[in-house]
């Protein structure tokens, strides 16, 4: 995933998104459904969709969902038990 130039101005499809959070589509479908990531709107406020369909989301909106839902988990990682 290239995440070089203005991220600002970059839009994702879920595949791309997830690729880019190190997450599955899935999750970013379930982010989008829950409320934590919206889908890209044009100027007009209609949803943003490439040509096949599929939704896109802006690069930042991505980052800040992925950020948001990391720290909302909590998760606790055990140490390795020696043997």
């Amino acid at each position: 995933m290239d995440l070089s130039g203005d991220l600002r101005t970059k839009f994702w499809t879920a595949l791309e998104a997830a690729e880019a959070a190190g997450v599955t589509p899935n999750v970013v479908r379930n982010w989008k459904y829950r409320g934590h990531l919206a889908q890209a709107r044009t100027a007009g406020g209609r949803p943003m969709s490439n040509l096949a369909g599929q939704p896109l989301f802006r690069a930042t909106d991505v980052i800040r969902a992925e950020k948001a839902t990391r720290s909302q988990a909590r998760r606790i990682y055990a140490a390795p038990v020696a043997v």
